[in-house]
């Protein structure tokens, strides 16, 4: 699954285009590297998301197949910071 997709999908971000716009604008990192809206997730993946003021990290437990509800949502990860 593509990165601004996941972040949708999972309610990290609540819309694909801010997902886009913030991925190209280097604020989200795949793994430590700054990461493209279309770079493709597995799970065990480690995703940093900069705020103005924090930085977010984020494991991804399970890449879904399509959208999921948002009592699911949460299950897809787990914040490690």
């Amino acid at each position: 699954m593509r990165l601004d997709k996941f972040l949708k999908v999972s309610r990290l971000i609540k819309r694909r285009t801010v997902a886009n716009t913030v991925s190209e604008m280097g604020r989200v990192f795949v793994n430590g590297n700054p990461a493209k809206p279309a770079k493709q997730l597995k799970a065990g993946d480690i995703i940093e998301i900069e705020y103005a003021s924090k930085t977010e990290k984020y494991e991804i437990l399970i890449v879904p197949e399509g959208n999921v509800s948002i009592q699911e949502s949460s299950n897809l990860y787990r914040s490690i910071s």
